[in-house]
């Protein structure tokens, strides 16, 4: 007994951890799909199983086919759920078409229909009770058929269903106003599931086509990084190499003629290769050229195009390029959180800057109470370490279903250089003419 209860736990633990571990259009596909499979088991209970179970007359052969088309409508709602599955796939581009369970479902519903009117014939029960059958008889194959064709051929279909119900009826012999009645219920049914069905099916294909567009421009935005960082790198290092090939090669001629002066070259090429190297790992780091306010921008921008709504106090105007960069890591890290974890649907991004201290707060709602294991990721230990280089501090908390990031660092002021240098090449060009022979 234990051990079938510690299972059951085990079981909905695990349930609740991908649940949270989801995303948000996961969730509502997994709703969705709650929904569908859930609606014919209702119709099933309202319009079939009950009414004619109950409405029944006590003779042989109208028991015996009023049982029949109960199992028989049980086994559709049993099929169904596997069909919608399929479907929905084939709708949203995942899978072929299931013609082989589309074709097992239209043949069960003939089968229903066949009983229905075999019980209007032997008049085995009310004809209100049969009615409901009728409308019954047709949803399951609709819903399952309304994500596999397009509108149209879907409404052909459903009129050809009709038509071939009436003629059936009207051949066995039926001829009042049923006929009618059966007609526009068997309309009706496949309107009801084709609104209940294609109108959620669409939604999801909309939202996981903006999923896509989403990974489209996070790939386009590392491939511009990637960009950015190449053409840094560029600048950097393809000017200082130069600069070095140029003062090596004035250094040796120096060096043949046993000038003194080689050793100073040799001297100012190292410095500027250190030079470089220092140029280079700030490259690497993103810290040079950062502009927090293109940071602030781009990620108001990225949250609100996932229906996030953002707000942004501040400005950043007059910030050193240290403490820009080391806070554009912060937006950047706490948007791709905003993005990634929890369902938000608002977030605040301040900026305060006095004399001594620049404060970044990020606060979103949307956190779930409970932080699945495996999610927490190494972003912010990453944060801690990029704002410890400029002494700045990290702190969050969250509650509430509330999450909040504030980060401070040294307002730095920037230092009064004296008269400006002459760049490495102009250096490099005045020396070379100097020493020429």
């Amino acid at each position: 007994m234990r051990k079938g209860s510690a299972v059951v736990v085990g079981r909905m633990r695990r349930l609740q951890r991908d649940w949270h571990s989801s995303s948000k259009i996961q969730k509502v596909e997994l709703q969705s799909m709650a929904m569908w499979h859930s609606m014919p088991w209702l119709f099933f209970l309202s319009w079939a199983s009950l009414p004619v179970g109950l409405s029944l007359r006590h003779q042989t052969i109208p028991l015996v086919l009023g049982w029949t088309l109960i199992a028989l409508a049980a086994v559709q709602c049993v099929h169904v759920n596997r069909t919608i599955r399929w479907s929905l796939d084939h709708y949203l581009k995942r899978a072929g078409m299931p013609r082989r369970d589309l074709a097992v479902s239209a043949v069960l519903m003939v089968l229903v229909l066949g009983l229905v009117i075999a019980l209007q014939i032997v008049d085995g029960a009310e004809p209100e009770t049969l009615v409901l059958a009728s409308l019954f008889g047709v949803v399951p194959y609709a819903m399952a058929l309304a994500f596999a064709v397009p509108v149209r051929s879907f409404l052909i279909r459903i009129a050809v269903i009709a038509v071939a119900a009436v003629a059936a009826s009207a051949a066995a012999g039926i001829h009042d106003g049923r006929l009618l009645g059966q007609a526009l219920v068997i309309v009706l049914a496949g309107l009801i599931s084709l609104v209940s069905s294609r109108c959620g099916a669409w939604t999801l294909a909309v939202m996981w086509e903006s999923e896509r567009a989403r990974e489209v421009e996070g790939r386009l935005a590392v491939a511009e990084e990637r960009l950015r960082f190449g053409r840094d790198l560029h600048d950097v290092m393809g000017r200082n190499l130069a600069v070095i090939a140029l003062k090596s090669e004035l250094a040796v001629q120096l060096a043949k003629r046993g000038r003194p002066e080689a050793v100073d070259q040799m001297v100012e090429v190292q410095r500027i290769a250190q030079e470089s190297q220092r140029e280079v790992r700030e490259v690497v780091r993103g810290y040079r050229e950062a502009d927090l306010a293109v940071e602030l921008a781009g990620a108001q921008g990225v949250l609100e195009a996932a229906g996030i709504a953002c707000r942004v106090s501040g400005s950043s105007a007059g910030l050193p390029v240290s403490v820009q960069s080391a806070l554009g890591w912060v937006v950047r890290e706490a948007a791709t959180n905003v993005l990634r974890h929890g369902d938000a649907q608002r977030c605040d991004i301040t900026l305060t800057i006095t004399d001594e201290r620049t404060s970044l707060v990020v606060e979103n709602d949307g956190v779930p109470d409970a932080v699945p294991e495996g999610r927490q990721g190494s972003g912010l230990e990453g944060l801690r370490e990029r704002l410890a280089a400029v002494d700045g501090t990290l702190d969050f908390a969250s509650g509430d279903g509330r999450f909040r990031l504030a980060a401070q660092v040294p307002t730095a002021r920037p230092r009064q250089d004296g008269p400006q240098q002459d760049s490495p090449q102009q250096v490099s060009r005045q020396e070379a003419e100097r020493v020429a022979p």
